[in-house]
C-alpha cells in the first residue's frame, strides 16, 4: 500500500469513526442537571474535545492497521 494510500485510508477512517467516538463523550444537559432555558434537555452539555480525539485516533489507527494487513495479503 503507497504512503498516499494510507494516508487518505487513515483520514477517511478517522472521520468515519468519529462519528461511532463521539456518543460515547457526550453528556446530555438533562444528565448534567444543568438545563439551558430554550433548548432540550437531550443537548449536549459539555465534551472533552481532547479525549474524543486521542481516543477517535487511536480507534482509526487500529482499524486501518486491519485494512492495511488485510491488502497486505492479498
Amino acid at each position: 500500500m503507497r504512503t498516499s494510500v494510507a494516508l487518505a485510508t487513515f483520514f477517511c477512517l478517522w472521520f468515519i469513526t468519529l462519528f461511532a467516538v463521539l456518543p460515547f463523550f457526550a453528556k446530555t444537559q438533562g444528565e448534567a442537571g444543568e438545563v439551558v432555558p430554550g433548548t432540550a434537555e437531550s443537548a449536549p452539555d459539555e465534551i472533552n474535545r481532547w479525549k474524543v480525539v486521542a481516543v477517535n485516533t487511536v480507534v482509526a489507527s487500529v482499524a486501518v492497521a486491519g485494512v492495511y494487513a488485510i491488502v497486505a495479503n492479498l
